[in-house]
């Protein structure tokens, strides 16, 4: 079966056609709409029509978009949540939604309370729940709420307690969307619980993505299994998206990583995708993005769920360029997707980056006669300008002084010099400018587990073991084959703070796509 991928970007939507051998048959680029499914259903329909593929063929379809992350960005669609922190009395000096932009706090919070409960790192119980107060609760919000929020004190260890609460909650309140921080986030209770927050938040705008791709796919006449990119690279099924549309944020730099991965060949190495405004370096590691062991800001808010170690920098092929007394300024503005209109090379007025590439003959070779009248030395210095921005840029994402190949991706890639300090090479694969579009069709599934273990409990040796066993769960629920899935990494940590012979272990396991896993 075909696979068809799809990635929303903020000027373009790009879509690719894989044959069963995963080898790319067609690639077509449209313009991003207003109203983002039409959008979609143009790149779909257009690539479908130049391919001259059966639409029977196409067995999985798979998307990466930016509505959730613009949701938040934007404070825009989102959800009036409930938030139950399960922590009392231990954590109540700070409070839910403390440090939040108040703007977005007020866009999202219906009510917060911190009940009873709460368990130590090793799963020893803090206090017992109190049932009357999770009920007093949800009576305070009861209309106004439209998802929950559940986090409890080191739920990641044990999760029941939240399980009990959602129970509670769902006896109160109906049929109404849950959020259970053990799912999402890692150890660290604030951060945990406002990507919790964040995740029931974008439960109305999840469903929209959702629904609008299989409406999308339905109105051309496919009838393929939808699976939706995550931000680590590796794809979810629709139940799974609908749980978790926190995941599928960042997934626009993972989907180009991904398909660079492929078109090149390579597993380890850096890629570098150049767009319009930014340019976003990742890092390759064994066929997967690096992972960031940061916290990450997301429009104001600290979470502490996976995103991909992504640095951007303000340059791509419509940065602007300015020279005053003299001194060269190299962005960080740009004409963005105006570039057509407003760019020396298209008849525009200003200086942009892709004009002094064109000028020096490395892009838009019939376009030369627009910027003649650049001066070519002029045009050199602000080159080697771009170039060195570029290998700072890299520098920073190395972890050693060894030189690395890079890997090239998005249609702003033509401002990038083919010899770039502490780089091995400079590759430019076929259908580089739809690299994401391409990385969205290929995905794998994964499922990730973090846990903490006490060691006086149980040996090294069955604490890995159990995560293990967990990671390979979590892949199971998110779509893969139970017979393909293998783990990927393991990292265990010593916890030589905590009392006990702590250990923190992280899990990763990743799967092919299974059929149906979602009824």
């Amino acid at each position: 079966m075909y696979r068809l991928g799809v990635d929303v970007g903020g000027t373009n939507t790009d879509a690719a056609l894989l044959d069963p051998y995963l080898r790319v048959v067609h690639t077509v680029k449209v313009p991003t709409t207003t109203v983002v499914e039409d959008g979609i259903y143009q790149a779909i329909a257009k690539v479908v029509k130049e391919s001259e593929i059966e639409k029977s063929n196409i067995g999985y379809a798979m998307l990466g978009t930016t509505h959730c992350t613009n949701a938040i960005v934007e404070r825009k669609r989102l959800n009036k949540v409930g938030v139950i922190r399960i922590g009392k009395p231990a954590t109540t000096s700070i409070p839910p939604f403390t440090d939040w932009p108040q703007d977005l706090r007020g866009e999202i919070e219906a009510g917060s309370m911190i009940v009873s409960g709460g368990y130590e790192f090793d799963g020893r119980l803090i206090s017992q729940l109190n049932r009357e107060e999770v009920s007093r609760f949800c009576r305070e919000i009861k209309g106004t709420a439209e998802s929950i929020a559940i986090s409890g004190v080191f739920a990641p260890v044990n999760k029941e307690q939240e399980q009990v609460v959602a129970m509670w909650v769902r006896e109160e309140l109906g049929d109404i969307p849950i959020s259970l921080s053990h799912e999402i986030g890692s150890i660290g209770l604030l951060e945990r619980e406002n990507a919790t927050i964040l995740n029931a938040a974008l439960m109305t705008t999840g469903k929209a993505v959702i629904n609008g791709f299989s409406k999308a796919l339905k109105d051309i006449g496919i009838e393929a299994e939808m699976f939706f990119s995550q931000n680590d690279g590796t794809l979810m099924n629709k139940t799974y998206a609908l749980r978790y549309p926190i995941l599928t944020m960042g997934c626009g730099p993972t989907n180009s990583i991904r398909g660079s991965a492929h078109l090149s060949g390579l597993k380890d190495a850096i890629v570098l995708d150049v767009g319009g405004t930014t340019s976003d370096i990742g890092v390759l590691a064994k066929g997967f993005p690096r992972q960031s062991s940061l916290s990450v800001n997301i429009g104001g808010v600290n979470t502490n769920f996976r995103m991909p170690d992504i640095l951007s920098i303000g340059l791509g092929g419509g940065t602007r360029i300015y020279e005053i007394n003299e001194n060269i300024t190299v962005g960080p503005d740009s004409v963005g997707y105006e570039i057509t209109k407003d760019s020396l090379i298209f008849g525009g007025e200003v200086l942009t980056a892709s004009d002094i590439v064109t000028r020096l003959g490395y892009a838009f070779f019939d376009r030369t006669e627009q910027v003649k009248h650049l001066s070519e030395e002029f045009c050199n210095r602000v080159f080697e300008k771009m170039t060195e921005m570029l290998e700072d840029a890299i520098d920073q994402m190395k972890t050693s002084s060894k030189e690395v190949p890079l890997i090239l991706s998005g249609g702003g890639s033509i401002i990038v010099s083919t010899s770039l300090k502490g780089v091995s090479e400079v590759i430019r694969p076929p259908h580089y400018d739809a690299a994401n579009a391409i990385g969205a069709a290929l995905g794998q599934v994964s499922g990730e587990i973090e846990r903490i273990y006490s060691l006086s409990q149980m040996s090294r040796e069955q604490a890995i073991q159990d995560a293990r066993k967990l990671a390979a769960e979590e892949a199971m629920k998110a779509g893969a084959d139970v017979n393909t899935i293998s783990i990927v990494s393991v990292e265990d940590i010593p916890l030589a703070y905590l009392p006990g012979n702590a250990l923190l272990i992280q899990v990763k396991a990743v799967g092919d796509l299974g059929i149906n896993k979602e009824e």
